[in-house]
């Protein structure tokens, strides 16, 4: 007598059990011999080995579907079973791969743009992404779904979330608190994509154990991030040295998605965004992907696009008037005084 418990947590429950556990009773009805029970998220299997093996060799091939595609009707289910022509499963749903995600209560979250699926395919096929483009784009959320994908797939051990902590025209130095409340303003975007895609008690219990880490970008400094899925937000606001040393911290078993909009650095004049010159020197480097996205896959409200588009026009205009508008030219006040006669005193006459 042999027993095991399988987990559905990489998967939405509810694809996997059907409306009215219509799915699980095709289950159940197949391996009749077998003791088979739903607990939550979780199934336990009991009754010969062999028949056990079995039964697991086919949840398996169920849950890796539904991982890869999101949904399952009961006609493929039956056929993953076993009870179709061949039994061999169906071919993959293209309609269904930009899946990325279950969230709480069986939210989907999908890549809704063909740049957001190019995102997500680059982070299977390359261990360091690129994703450039503008505010609304969903550059962020979009990495934050394929790193919580990439945890529940087992994939990697943990997440870390980073951004470079500056201020964006305002001070917050001055709010009280300790360090932890005076940054988390600079780190909320992320704490807000991960409540949508993971539960809160789950996510509570990762965040205090350190499976989930969100931090400033000087705290990776010194640091090996291995077996982890490592996001640089904001990366328009990182120096050069900043963006070389978080590329520099990667193991040899970690992935990496670098997002950030080059239309919107908050640095301090005198310093220079290091991301333009980091896409154009690693461009041609193999394992190293960028994606760009643009206003076509904004998905905020509708204005947004339009939004982005004026301050571009508005942006061509001004470097061309600057291209333009020279102006006549200007003398120096030296170029108006009478010129200084250097003749040697001895031989003036």
């Amino acid at each position: 007598m042999t027993e095991i418990i399988i987990n559905l947590e990489t998967v939405n429950p509810i694809e996997f059990f059907g409306v009215n556990n219509s799915k699980f009773d095709l289950l159940k009805k197949r391996f009749p011999l077998l003791k088979i029970l739903s607990r939550g998220t979780q199934i336990k299997i009991s009754g010969r080995p062999e028949e056990v093996d079995a039964a697991k060799a086919k949840i398996d091939s169920i849950i890796q579907y539904l991982e890869r595609n999101g949904h399952l009707s009961e006609n493929y289910f039956g056929r993953i079973l076993g009870d179709g022509e061949n039994g061999e499963p169906p071919v993959d749903d293209p309609v269904n791969n930009d899946i990325l995600v279950f969230g709480p209560n069986g939210k989907v979250i999908r890549a809704k743009t063909a740049n957001q699926k190019l995102m997500a395919l680059a982070s299977e096929k390359s261990d360091v992404v690129f994703a450039l483009g503008p505010a609304g784009t969903g550059k962020t959320y979009t990495a934050v779904a394929i790193a919580v994908r990439a945890l529940k797939n087992k994939s990697v051990r943990k997440i870390i979330l980073t951004r470079p902590a500056v201020e964006a025209g305002e001070s917050l130095g001055f709010l009280p608190g300790d360090l932890k409340e005076k940054i988390d303003p600079y780190l909320r975007p992320l704490y807000d994509a991960l409540d949508d895609m993971i539960p809160s008690d789950k996510l509570n219990y990762y965040m205090a154990n350190r499976v989930i880490e969100i931090a400033p970008l000087a705290y990776m400094r010194g640091r090996t991030l291995d077996n982890a899925f490592i996001i640089l937000d904001e990366a328009q606001n990182a120096t050069d040295l900043q963006i070389k040393m978080f590329l520099t911290r990667i193991g040899p078993a970690a992935k990496a998605i670098i997002t950030g909009d080059l239309t919107q650095i908050d640095l301090p004049k005198n310093q220079k965004s290091g991301l333009f010159k980091a896409t154009r020197i690693l461009a041609n480097i193999d394992g190293i992907s960028i994606i760009k996205l643009d206003e076509a896959d904004v998905v905020r409200h509708r204005l947004v696009k339009l939004i982005i588009r004026a301050y571009d026009r508005d942006s061509d205009e001004d470097q061309s008037d600057r291209r333009t508008d020279i102006g006549p030219r200007t003398r120096r006040p030296e170029e108006d005084k009478p010129a200084t006669d250097t003749t040697p005193t001895g031989d003036k006459k």
